[in-house]
């Protein structure tokens, strides 16, 4: 049996999460959160086998916490469950320590699949995606490529710019300064090979995938 606690904002989602996992014999929901305070309260009471969140999450940055989760529960198995586009931050959310990333379009027998392969300690992603990933196409292996080689904190940036944050909406959703946040468009511009921010955004956008 693995043990599953569901971190999400939205009640909504919580019941919901909990009613299709309980019907299942070989999962177990020990707990639901709905904050970061509350989350990092209980993987220090009861850590569980998999850890169900989103990015969203009330008081702590998604990428951040990913991260801290990785160091100081290594064991823990993070699924990202967000409604976020999986082209734009599965990717960073992989680097950051998650295991996996599922949107919450998802049907309930891929959610119970994704935490099955993450439990399991494999990584979950849609297929697009780990086709995408896997394209012998040399267009897209450039493109991903490039991507790789991004930090976790210039994908961040990547993602904000990409959705019309301005520099200082990004400087305050990453808690830098505005100065810190043209460095790193300027590294962007270097790693991806463009003049400006607009083809920046259009390779960035190059990375989606049409999933109509």
């Amino acid at each position: 049996m693995y043990r599953v606690l569901i971190a999400d904002h939205h009640p909504i989602i919580l019941e919901g999460v909990k009613c299709v996992l309980q019907n299942n014999p070989a999962l177990q929901v020990t707990g639901r959160v709905g904050s970061g305070t509350q989350l990092f309260n209980q993987l220090e009471k009861d850590a569980p086998d998999v850890l169900i969140v989103e990015l969203d999450l009330p008081q702590i940055n998604g990428i951040n916490a990913i991260r801290r989760i990785k160091q100081e529960f290594p064991e823990v198995k993070t699924l990202i469950f967000s409604s976020h586009p999986e082209e734009m931050y599965a990717l960073s959310a992989i680097k950051a320590g998650a295991a996996g990333y599922i949107s919450k379009h998802t049907d309930n027998e891929t959610l119970e699949k994704a935490i099955y392969q993450v439990a399991r300690g494999g990584i979950y992603l849609n297929r697009s995606i780990t086709e995408k990933l896997n394209s012998g196409i040399s267009r897209g292996k450039s493109l991903i490529t490039k991507f790789k080689k991004l930090s976790t904190r210039e994908t961040e940036v990547l993602n904000l710019l990409s959705s019309g944050k301005r520099n200082k909406d990004i400087a305050e959703a990453l808690d830098i300064n505005e100065k810190t946040v043209s460095t790193y468009k300027t590294r962007l511009l270097k790693k991806l090979k463009v003049d400006n921010v607009a083809d920046l955004i259009t390779q960035s956008r190059l990375l989606q995938i049409n999933t109509t």
